[in-house]
C-alpha cells in the first residue's frame, strides 16, 4: 500500500498515512479538523545500465555551452607512438643472437 502525505491548510499539521489506491482521500486535519491537502513528494529515479537515455534519446555530437562537441575532449593530447624504439627492440635482438 502507498504512503501518501497530507498537510492541514488550517494549523499546517504535516502527516503521513498508508491507504489503499482505492481508498477516499482524507479531508479533515485529525488535529483541529481544518482542511487537508496532499502532498506530492519527489520520487527517487535510479537509472542503472546503459540506460534508454544512452541509447536513445542522447544526441551524439550535441554542442554544449562553449561550442566544443561534447564527444572531444577538451585538452586531448594526440597519441604519438614513438617509433625508434619499436625498430630498435627487434635490432637488438638480431644483435644479441649473433
Amino acid at each position: 500500500m502507498p504512503i501518501y502525505g497530507y498537510r492541514c491548510t488550517n494549523c499546517g499539521h504535516q502527516f503521513e498515512i498508508q491507504q489503499r489506491m482505492s481508498d477516499e482521500p482524507l479531508l479533515v486535519c485529525p488535529k483541529c479538523q481544518g482542511k487537508l491537502t496532499k502532498v506530492l513528494y519527489p520520487t527517487g529515479v535510479i537509472f542503472k545500465g546503459s540506460g534508454f537515455y544512452t541509447t536513445d534519446y542522447k544526441a551524439a555530437g550535441k554542442t554544449s555551452d562553449n561550442g566544443s562537441t561534447s564527444d572531444a575532449k577538451p585538452d586531448a593530447k594526440p597519441e604519438s607512438k614513438p617509433e625508434s624504439k619499436s625498430e630498435s627492440k627487434p635490432e637488438s635482438k638480431a644483435e644479441s643472437s649473433d
